[in-house]
Formats: C-alpha cells, structure tokens, sequence
C-alpha cells in the first residue's frame, strides 16, 4: 500500500563476514566485510579473537567503548549528499543507540569497508541492507553478551537505548557494561540476524541535522582545499588551452627566477590509462605564489592539429547529418512510417541540449606526500579507489603504498569521478620527496579543463491519432562523442522512454567525433533525454488539444512487453517503469500544485516526471513572464518516490538542490568551444543561478512506497528543465527546444 508522506521545503548487496576485535580499552568494534549478495546465506561466521586483544582491523564500523561511547565509521565520499549522516544513521537504528550519543567519523579508503563511491545516487541504495545487518549483529551479540550475564534466556531481554533490558528482574546493563563480554562471543550467523521492524524504527525517517552542519557553519577545515601540512609547498598545473596539446617551448627559467618559486618544469603526462596530461608543474611557497607565477609562465604549445573544432562546426555537422539516414539504427517497433501516413496530426521538432561544465564552487584540488616509497594522499574525490589505483600506476609503485584519506567534497557532480587532479599532485609530490604538496587548480583552469556533459541533438517526429493519443515516434539523434562512438552521456537506449509505451517506434543516432574529454554530469543521460522528451510529450499533448497530465498518464498506461527490460536500479531506468509508482508522482504533484490552474496570459504551470537513477519524480513548475520577456519561476512542487525516506532533512535538502541546480543549467550555463578551445572562465561568463531567481516557493511531497530504499542526489534533476520549458510555453505560447533558455527572446504581446 502506498501512503503519502509530505513534507513542505523552507542488499545486502555485497557481504562476506563478521569479525569481532577487542579494543585496546576492552572496547568492541564491529567490521564488516562486503562480498556478494547471493554469499550470505553460505558465509562462515569470523572467529573470535583472544580475549584481551589490544588491536582491532582499521575496517571497524562501529566501535563501543567501556564507557558507553558509540563511534559509527561514514564509509562512503561526503560530497554534499549527506551519506556522513544517512549511512550511520542506518547502522544507528538497529544498533539500538540513541542518536545524539553517536559519534561519527569519516573513514579513509580501506577495501576492507567495501565499496567506497559517490555517483549514481547508489550511496542509500547499495548499503541500506548491509549496513543494517551490521547494526543488528552488534546489538545481538550484546543481547547474548547481557543474557550470558544474568543467566536468563536471550528472548526475555530487549536492547533499548543504547542498554539491554530484563524486564522481568528489573535489570539493565549499558553497552559500555557488556563489551568486554561481547568481545569473546563468536559472530552469529548473518542468516540469524534479526532486523528491526520499519513499524518500530525511531531513527530512519526522521529529519536529522548533517553531523557536520556545526563545523561548516563555523569554517572548520573539512573539504580537500582546507587540507594543511607542516612545511607544505603549493602547486599549480598547466595545461594546454587545445585539449591533448604538449609542451613544445616556454620561460621556465625566468619563472623559476620568481620570488616564492621553488620550481618549474615540464611534463610529457603519463600514459592514457595513467590519467595524467602533458603541462607545467609550477611548485612556490604559497598559492599566489603560485598562482602569479602561473599568469608570468608562457607557453608554446603543440596541438597536434586538434585546434579546428568549434561548437558552431559541430551544429553544422549535426543539420547535414539529419538530412541523411541514421549512421547506426538503434531500434524499429511496430510501423512508424505508417503510422505517420494515418495520423490525426504530427509535430516535428529539433531539440538541442550544449555542453556543460560542472562548476563545483571548490575547484580542484589534491594534497600528496611522497616518502620513501609511499603515497600519502588528501584527495576530495567521488572515486577513492581509482584514484589510489591511477597514482599508484603513475609513480610505479605498490596500490597498498598509497593511502587515501578522504576529504568532505565541495561539489561534484559527476566531475570527482575522475582523478586527473590527483595523478597531477602524485607526479609533482614524486619530484619533491618527503614535502608535502598542495596542487590547487584555478577557477579558469577548472572551467576549462572539465569533462564536459556531453552536448546533442534530437531531431523529432511524432503522431496523435485521431483519439488524441501518441501512436508514433521518431528520433534521429546527433550526439557527440569519441572514436566514432556516441558519448555514454548521450547514448539513448532501445528500451528508453518512451519506447515502450509507443506502439509505433524508430530510434537512430550517428555520432560527431570530438577532441573535447567528456564526462558524467549528475544524472547522466537523464539529464539531456528527460529535458527533450517529456518537453516534445507536452508538445504531442497541446497538438492533440488534451491536458498533459492526462494525456501522460493515458500514454503510460499504454505500455507493451518489453524484450529486454532495464533491471530494476539500472543506469536511468528506460522499462520497465514501475506504472503505479511514476503515475503516483505525477497525480500527486497534480494535486499539491492545484494543476491545472487558470492563469492569465504570461503566467503558466508545466509538468515534468521521469524515472532515473531508481527514483521516481514529479515536477510542477509555475512560471512568470513579463512582456518584455523577463522569466520568473515563482514556484516548484516535486512529488517524490524513492521508497522509505532515511533522513527528512537530507531528502529534502537533495530534491531542492537538484531542483535548484536543474534550473541553473537549464537557464543560463554553455560550454561554447571555438578553435578547440573552451570561452568560458569564471562565473561571470558561466552564471550559477543567484538567489534573487530562485523559486519563491519550493515544496517536496515524498510518497514513502514499502520498496527497497534509494538515492536522491539525482532523480530530481532531469525533470526540472521540462517543467520550466513546458510552463513557459503555458505562459506565453513560446516553445523552448534548445538550452540554455537565456539564448530565447520570451517577450509576447
């Protein structure tokens, strides 16, 4: 049953075994060890260790003390998700402590603690059962720990608050009190495991601060560019402006002659697999040391004939291509070209979505430390293990001679996923062994060294038919992309929306082959596809002369067997849609926004749903605009089902930044390249959305589905641009097919 949950803004999936370790103190710790899912019901239970044991494995996750203090590991990158809290509140609940009197600690990288990730919404998702699992076994070893004491049988005791109970004989013993104890009992088996009922939880689905909201308010240093080490020299890194291009001449002596300077060279860049591109290293005693240094340094650079490529060549090149057939035919469902002969109407529509850089406001950065053999790293990155795994190929040494600590990360967005910037502090650390090193890049060099959200075209045609319903759908879509292949970022599958509610179908794509390096951008793929076809929906919808969210909800029911569906928590969720859940956003989303309001002329509401990253998304978008063209967004109402909610305030908080954050790309931010060259530097030719355009109102309305919990940092994000797009179209009968919507003149009369 499903029942609306609303809140207004302001797998085990891989397990192995248990252990138990003492702690110096007599403490218990309790680590966990992922393997795969199918392996728990086989696993064998971890030996005890000695009593007495003065060490413990650094892969501990939770760690009880004598006296009653409770220190929960956060495994995964904090990258404004809110993973440093959601996670540990999971392992919380079933611990049985309350959450005021947990501790939380960032864990460094340690295969020991499994996968550690930021991206693909996965963080809730792929931990939620494990990481119960672990709460539970602890709570009942000390249930065992507390009985074994009284001599009294297991069920008659009851873990509460951070103690276990014997009602009968009225006697209570702390945590603190049964770790000694509990550190010699054998690990029960995880089939034994008794997890909480949802009905009984008092920490999952509650609203809960972030553990460090007290330290970011008051600038303590917890992001990577706040990292410090005695005698530490500060780094830059260039590179060419045309992307691949090498160091062919340049004044690195008169550089190397600056006051602060302790350093200049140049460097071929590693191999393909290394991550690491040609440049100048430029080592000072301060970062506008450094920095200075860096606008004094000129260089020639070769560009290997990689400097002809231009945003306004590559629109060129999709309008031929879309006079052609398709390079490659993706999917034919059913008789397209038919279906277009017998149509009551058909629409015909190119859409366009540019590149993007993903503008985190921390640029990158890394802090190494390279000493007899060894890598010492403190790297903001979404992929620890990579970047442990690229440094260590880089300087030829052993992976287990790098160690990896994990700073908060200020942005990320898909950029984190790559480790280009910590490769570059690895090489520049090995030329200076035993100093620390802070490589910072600058704001300009983070603009134009991304890995860009792809850019693509839609070229479009669709039918209604004469009971008003969309019976066919043609897309040839041009899309950037590498050695001839169409970028993952772009690529359309054959079962996407809508394949499989259109009983007539044809998806073919041809590809333009760029020099640009390309990149995840939050919500990949869905970030692009949900923008042009939910907006080209409302557009078959208004042609058909019906109101889109029926005529929505009358296309989802029309859905047919699919050969191969997506599975369940795949990539962007194509089919199968669970229809019940994204048709109860989309009526829920209706209600709250009072859809469909009678609004004046340059006023409108749009509506937007999509399916991603396990999530499923409603958006209602209210909009203004003045006749002179001045775009208001006066309001947002998202519906919102990811299964049970873990933190209120941390949900609320994804859905109103990935809303915000939608409506900034959608807005106002291109990627222009000429003469292979990227134009934009800083913000103010790449604007973020301030606070005076921001929706007045925002309102998040969760519908809390029994199903497997997950993520939220992107399922709200690719509903945005459509909802916007369609409510401008609402207000003034202007159509916006391409982004970003600054470029459009919306003046009416």
């Amino acid at each position: 049953m499903t029942t609306p949950a609303t809140f207004n803004s302001e797998a085990l999936s891989r397990r192995g075994f248990l252990k138990i370790t003492s702690l110096a103190g007599g403490g218990l710790m309790l680590g966990c060890y992922l393997g795969l899912r199918d392996s728990l019901a086989a696993a064998e239970p971890a030996p005890a260790p000695a009593a007495g044991a003065t060490e413990f494995s650094p892969n501990a996750f939770i760690r009880i003390m004598p006296d009653g203090a409770v220190t929960i590991i956060a495994k995964n990158p904090e990258i404004g998700q809110g993973v440093k809290t959601s996670l540990p509140m999971i392992v919380a609940e079933e611990l049985e402590v309350p959450w005021e009197s947990v501790t939380v600690e960032q864990g460094g990288l340690n295969p020991a603690l499994g996968g550690q990730f930021a991206g693909g919404s996965s963080g809730v998702r792929s931990n939620y059962d494990p990481l119960r699992r672990m709460g539970a076994t602890a709570r009942m070893m000390l249930v065992s720990a507390a009985a074994q004491t009284w001599n009294v049988p297991e069920t008659e005791c009851v873990a509460e608050k951070g103690a276990v109970l014997h009602k009968a004989s009225n006697r209570r013993a702390t945590y603190g009190d049964l770790v000694a104890k509990a550190a010699t009992l054998p690990v029960p088996d995880p089939k034994t495991v008794i997890l909480k009922d949802p009905k009984d939880f008092t920490i999952i689905g509650r609203r809960i601060g972030g553990v460090d909201n007290r330290k970011l308010v008051t600038g303590q240093p917890l992001f990577g560019v706040d990292q410090t080490q005695p005698g530490m020299l500060y780094a830059v890194y260039v590179k060419s402006p045309v992307f691949g291009g090498k160091f062919q001449s340049g004044n690195l002596d008169e550089v190397k002659k600056l006051d602060g300077v302790k350093d200049a060279w140049a460097i071929d860049g590693g191999d393909e697999r290394s991550g690491l591109s040609p440049g100048v290293a430029i080592v000072a005693d301060s970062t506008w040391s450094a920095f200075k240094a860096r606008k004094t340094l000129a260089v020639v650079w070769d560009e290997g004939g990689k400097g002809g490529e231009s945003s306004a060549g590559y629109a060129q090149q999709a309008a031929d291509l879309a006079k052609g057939q398709p390079q490659k035919e993706v999917a034919t469902i059913g008789t397209p070209d038919a279906a277009f002969g017998t149509a009551a109407k058909t629409v015909e529509g190119a859409y366009f979505y540019p590149y993007l850089s993903h503008a985190t406001l921390e640029p990158q950065n890394c802090t190494a430390l390279f000493k007899d053999g060894r890598l010492e790293l403190w790297a903001p990155t979404q992929t620890p293990a990579q970047g442990q795994g690229m440094a260590a190929g880089l300087l030829g040494i052993p992976k287990e001679n790098v160690t990896l600590h994990l700073t908060r990360i200020g942005g990320g967005f898909g950029r984190r996923l790559g480790n280009d910037y910590v490769v570059e502090a690895a090489a520049i650390a090995q030329k200076n062994p035993g100093t620390p090193i802070k490589l910072m890049w600058t704001r300009e060099q983070d603009m134009q060294h991304d890995a860009y959200r792809t850019a693509a075209w839609h070229f479009l045609k669709g039918a209604v038919d004469a009971q008003g319903k969309l019976s066919a759908w043609s897309n040839h879509i041009v899309a950037l992309g590498h050695n001839n292949t169409v970028h993952g970022e772009a690529e359309v599958r054959a079962d996407e929306f809508p394949s499989a509610f259109v009983p007539n179908f044809h998806l073919g794509a041809s590809v333009i082959s760029s020099n640009v390096p390309m990149g995840a951008f939050r919500a990949p793929g869905a970030n692009g596809n949900a923008f042009i076809f939910i907006s080209f929906v409302d557009e078959l919808a208004h042609a058909a002369g019906r109101d889109p969210l029926q005529f929505g909800l009358d296309l989802l029911s029309q859905a047919r067997p699919v050969q191969a569906p997506t599975p369940p928590g795949g990539r962007r969720g194509g089919a199968p849609w669970d229809i019940s859940r994204i048709k109860g956003v989309m009526q829920l989303a209706a209600e709250k926004s009072d859809w469909p309001k009678k609004l004046p002329r340059g006023q409108g509401q749009g509506l937007a749903y999509y399916f991603s990253y396990s999530g499923y998304v409603a958006i209602v978008a209210d909009v203004t605009v003045s006749r002179d063209g001045a775009l208001r967004v006066d309001k947002f109402t998202a519906a919102v089902d990811v299964g049970p909610v873990i933190n209120l305030s941390g949900a609320e908080n994804q859905v109103q930044g990935a809303m915000t954050d939608g409506l900034s790309v959608a807005w106002r931010q291109e990627i222009v390249i000429d003469k292979g060259r990227v134009q934009q530097n800083n913000f103010n030719d790449y604007q973020l959305l301030r606070m005076n355009d921001a929706p007045a109102v925002v309102e998040v309305h969760f519908i809390q589905t029994g199903v497997h919990p997950s993520g939220l940092g992107e399922p709200a994000l690719p509903p945005t641009a459509p909802a916007v797009c369609n409510a401008i179209f609402a207000a003034t009968g202007k159509r916006i097919r391409s982004l970003p919507i600054s470029q459009h003149d919306l003046s009416w009369s």
